[in-house]
């Protein structure tokens, strides 16, 4: 898609794997090891940047994870075997429904199946870039797996990013920490929910043709 068909930084909220085994339930309070009210947190305020993206007019996107074994690579089970990680979020159970808020009626979904990046899901770029959407704002979990591993790809693939800060928490990695390194490396904005304003910085609104000519990123 080109500027002229659509504006520079039109941009959607990635809601990412608010799930009842992620954030709620037994699953979520054995493998979770922080404080439980800071999932609660995160979910409440996800709630309320979908709140804000439905009435300014930004699209949401829903991405859901399901770990049935089914769709496991060999790699994936013999970690499982390893740790003894029981699968989550089966196809069809409470633990894969969605927990906090849910797609409204025309909203998109798409689904990892037994995998971290919201890319490897059917249909999600071609989606994005049908809808000349080229920032993602992500909310959701975990700040240090899902998030980084689709801002990662879509990093490399020329999307913006932002990071509501206050919608996700890290599982392995202080969280402070995984966000300075998305900053680092991809560039990622950092804001909040509650300043939908900010999702899409004003350095950033600039014609293409003004960067056209810049050099690549290093990493």
């Amino acid at each position: 898609m080109t500027d002229v068909q659509h504006p520079r930084d039109r941009a959607a909220l990635v809601v990412v794997d608010l799930q009842n085994d992620f954030c709620v339930g037994p699953t979520a309070r054995a493998r979770y090891q922080g404080d439980l009210a800071t999932l609660d947190t995160v979910v409440a305020n996800t709630v309320r940047a979908v709140e804000a993206a439905r009435a300014g007019g930004i699209e949401v996107v829903f991405v859901r994870f399901t770990g049935d074994a089914v769709h496991q690579g060999v790699s994936w089970r013999r970690r499982d075997l390893a740790l003894g990680k029981p699968s989550k979020c089966l196809e069809g159970t409470w633990g894969a429904q969605f927990h906090g808020v849910a797609p409204a009626p025309g909203e998109a979904v798409f689904t990892k199946r037994a995998c971290f990046d919201a890319f490897l899901s059917e249909g999600f770029e071609w989606h994005l870039r049908g809808r000349g959407i080229d920032r993602l704002v992500l909310a959701g979990l975990y700040t240090d797996v899902c998030l980084d591993s689709t801002a990662r790809t879509a990093f490399q693939k020329g999307f913006h990013i932002t990071v509501l800060t206050d919608c996700t928490t890290s599982r392995h990695l202080p969280d402070g920490e995984i966000l300075r390194f998305m900053a680092a490396l991809y560039g990622a904005h950092l804001t909040t929910h509650d300043a939908p304003a900010s999702w899409v910085p004003e350095q950033a609104r600039v014609p293409a043709e003004t960067t056209a000519g810049e050099g690549a990123a290093t990493p």
